[in-house]
């Protein structure tokens, strides 16, 4: 399985980091040994000073397609779950001073802590979803993705142009404002509405 990843599709996250708006989705990917399940600790690598949280809605990729219609999109995922992008901002911003890819910033081991998963039908309203996170019991992101720029459906339709999707494959959909740093003995816990879908430390 992969883990495709949307970046700048709030634009209040744009804002922050003072970033350009894009015309079209920007797509990452990280590998499959970035995942981090079952609310295990993430240990806090040495290799960087300043990671950030960047809580994401997740879908689960559950039919083979590509050059997928937006208007079928939606039957190609089955369930929603919650994740965080961990990104090591200060390898990120000296790789783009340079031009280079910033691959190592995002897909390092345990950079993709992910939820267990929730049926469509648990969801009331796909199109309206409240998301937050909390560190250390403060609220850090709020989002919903009604404030994205690219919709679920749309985002899975630009995907497929460029990659097969594959059953089990997971998009992580853009992060809201308010990402920051994360440090030893934080605890962070993220909720889809009032469900606690997260809850690990930082180590």
């Amino acid at each position: 399985m992969k883990i495709l990843c949307i970046g700048r599709n709030y634009a209040d996250h744009i804002a922050e980091l003072k970033n350009e708006r894009p015309t079209e989705p920007v797509i990452f990917l990280k590998p499959d040994t970035a995942i981090l399940k079952n609310n295990d600790p993430f240990y806090h690598p040495d290799f960087s000073q300043d990671i950030h949280h960047e809580v994401e809605l997740l879908l689960r990729i559950c039919k083979e397609g590509k050059h997928i219609e937006e208007k079928f999109a939606a039957s190609y995922y089955d369930k929603i779950g919650l994740g965080i992008d961990f990104t090591a901002r200060d390898l990120q911003s000296k790789a783009k001073e340079k031009g280079l890819p910033w691959d190592i910033a995002k897909g390092f081991n345990g950079s993709a802590p992910i939820s267990e998963w929730l049926e469509l039908s648990d969801i009331r309203d796909i199109n309206s979803i409240d998301f937050h996170l909390e560190v250390n019991g403060e609220t850090r992101q709020k989002g919903n993705n009604e404030l994205m720029i690219w919709n679920f459906d749309e985002i899975i339709a630009y995907i497929s142009k460029f990659f097969t999707l594959k059953i089990g494959d997971i998009i992580f959909t853009g992060t809201p404002a308010g990402v920051g740093k994360v440090n030893i003995g934080d605890k962070l816990e993220g909720f889809i509405r009032e469900k606690k879908m997260l809850d690990f430390e930082v180590k």
